[in-house]
């Protein structure tokens, strides 16, 4: 016998306010129709003044854990993956971990950008399938909104803030791909594109936060191509083809790059979950907020294989397949 890292809970939180695309044309040059026929978004989620990336974090791990039902004392680790932390440090997952009132374990914070949930769930993986952790939180969270150039409408209009956790736990299992849990894990990055997605601001480069800059063009060129091919290996790791997944839980960045993918995948839109257009791009918190929505949706349901994949800043990217 094996052991598998299985989902058991998930959960969201979206900030209250909801931010139309409207409300952007009067500040750049831009409009609804454009916004929407470039990324496929409608509206964002803005976190309020004084809203923090743990406070979204905290709000999603106890979401996860009500429908898990469990409490905080059965976590054993809280890995938080986010490019927007409250502080320098310490970490977000200490501020989750202190505000879900869990005194034992331990918590970190996973920085690949927009790859970072994928990033975090593969870290989660290793510490339950080596037997070092029975039941880890895993969050993504972001304030994307605290970091964009409010004057470049290539960018300002495309990100959003909120958060989604999972809860995953260690189950014994067979080996074969039919099991629940995590199947395979397959994670790649290259830093020699570094230019093309991140923030000109960094303590000990400029000692102050900067704002998001991006060459779009080229991003959405990689992020096709190396999305497609990250999937296909994973599902390659696991023994496992396009015709196996019931869904594929897209970062959800572009809904031009989402359906490049897919159809590179040769996966139909019809099995893929897409929220791109209610939360524009959450970066890592966009793959557990997918996830979060899909299962309440009625999408997703137990048994189901899926496939995760997304790319971020580095670049970095990867792919994680599951049975749900």
């Amino acid at each position: 016998m094996t052991c598998r890292a299985v989902a058991v809970g998930v959960g969201h939180y979206l900030p209250e306010r909801v931010v139309p695309n409207a409300v952007f044309e009067s500040r750049i040059d831009t409009s609804d129709e454009w916004i929407r026929a470039r990324s496929g978004i409608e509206r964002r989620h803005f976190a309020a003044e004084g809203e923090t990336t743990s406070q979204m974090a905290i709000a999603a791990a106890r979401a996860a854990l009500a429908d898990a039902g469990l409490e905080p004392k059965d976590i054993d680790a809280v890995i938080v993956a986010t490019s927007t932390p409250d502080l320098t440090f310490p970490s977000a997952a200490t501020m989750v971990q202190a505000g879900l009132g869990l005194k034992t374990g331990f918590a970190f914070d996973v920085q690949a950008v927009c790859a970072g949930f994928v990033y975090a769930l593969s870290t989660a993986n290793a510490f339950i399938t080596s037997g070092q952790a029975n039941r880890v939180l895993v969050i993504g969270a972001e304030t994307f909104s605290r970091i964009m150039d409010w004057e470049d409408r290539t960018t300002s209009v495309l990100f959003g803030d909120g958060a989604g956790a999972l809860i995953m736990e260690r189950q014994e299992a067979t080996g074969g791909s039919e099991d629940r849990g995590i199947l395979s894990v397959d994670l790649h990055s290259d830093g020699e594109f570094r230019d093309l997605l991140y923030v000109d601001g960094g303590v000990s480069a400029t000692q102050s936060t900067g704002v998001l800059r991006m060459q779009g063009r080229e991003v959405f060129r990689h992020a096709v191509e190396k999305l497609a091919e990250t999937a296909h290996l994973a599902l390659q790791k696991a023994g496992l083809g396009a015709d196996d997944v019931d869904w594929i839980v897209p970062h959800q960045a572009n809904l031009r790059i989402i359906s490049r993918t897919a159809q590179k995948m040769g996966v139909g839109m019809d099995r893929v979950v897409v929220t791109v257009q209610d939360h524009g791009n959450t970066s890592a918190a966009s793959i557990p907020l997918a996830l979060s929505v899909g299962v309440a949706r009625g999408q997703i349901k137990p048994g189901d294989l899926l496939v995760t994949e997304a790319i971020g800043g580095g670049l970095a990217w990867g792919a994680v397949v599951l049975r749900w």
